[in-house]
């Protein structure tokens, strides 16, 4: 049966988090921005080590589903120290990292903080530093120059209300970059990336596949697959 909870980091803010315990590593679920540890691909990933004994652990970080915390309050840097907080607070032992677009990115400074405990890293649609690859890169000169002046900008986003990027998003994000140094991960390296996602350029998959140094990387791309890993023209809600 699955444990539920929550964990107050410190400073009032509590970080909530679900448990299985099982056999094995715990296999440890990063949701993606503005996603939360309910959204599908977390469900079938609980659901399957459920079926299969295993250990799992899924969270929210501050700002997030069930979490305490301000969405733009938050960044990168804050968000994977929820995620180290909870899996420190929650798990012994080894650990199996599984981390959706931003989530990739949060599960690389993890790998990176703990290789010791790390038995494997999978990213489904990885975006590491989309913020300044992804966010930074293509907007207009009046956009940037509008998010410096006001600290935020409002985007329009096809999964709900409209996105809302900060600038202690961009500039946060620039201090937790993976991609401008070495990143050394002593474990198997999974990447699945849909070729048909708008979100996060499946090319990304193989900058990352190229960078990391890890003694077995595979990169699976899917053709057909768009950023939810879907395979039709209805993606679920949250991912």
């Amino acid at each position: 049966m699955e444990q539920q909870g929550h964990l107050d980091r410190g400073d009032g803010i509590r970080l909530a988090w679900a448990r299985l315990d099982g056999r094995g590593p715990c296999v440890v679920f990063l949701p993606g921005l503005r996603s939360d540890m309910n959204g599908s691909k977390a469900l079938a990933v609980r659901d399957w080590c459920a079926a299969e004994g295993r250990k799992m652990l899924r969270l929210d970080y501050s700002g997030h589903g069930a979490s305490d915390g301000t969405f733009t309050d938050g960044g990168i840097g804050q968000w994977a120290s929820d995620a180290a907080a909870v899996i420190a607070d929650q798990v012994s032992g080894p650990i199996l990292l599984i981390g959706s677009s931003m989530g990739g990115w949060i599960g690389l400074l993890l790998a990176r903080a703990m290789p010791a405990r790390l038995l494997g890293y999978v990213g489904i649609a990885a975006a590491p530093d989309f913020t300044e690859r992804l966010m930074w890169a293509k907007m207009a000169p009046a956009e940037r120059a509008a998010l410096l002046r006001d600290g935020e900008l409002r985007i329009p986003s096809e999964y709900g209300d409209d996105m809302i990027i900060t600038r202690h998003l961009i500039e946060d994000g620039r201090q937790n970059l993976v991609l401008e140094s070495p990143l050394v991960l002593p474990c198997p390296v999974r990447l699945l990336q849909g070729q048909c996602d708008p979100d996060v350029p499946w090319e990304l998959a193989l900058t990352l596949a190229a960078h990391v140094q890890s003694p077995d990387v595979q990169t699976i791309l899917i053709k057909d697959g768009d950023h939810h890993g879907q395979r039709d023209s209805h993606p679920p809600a949250h991912a």
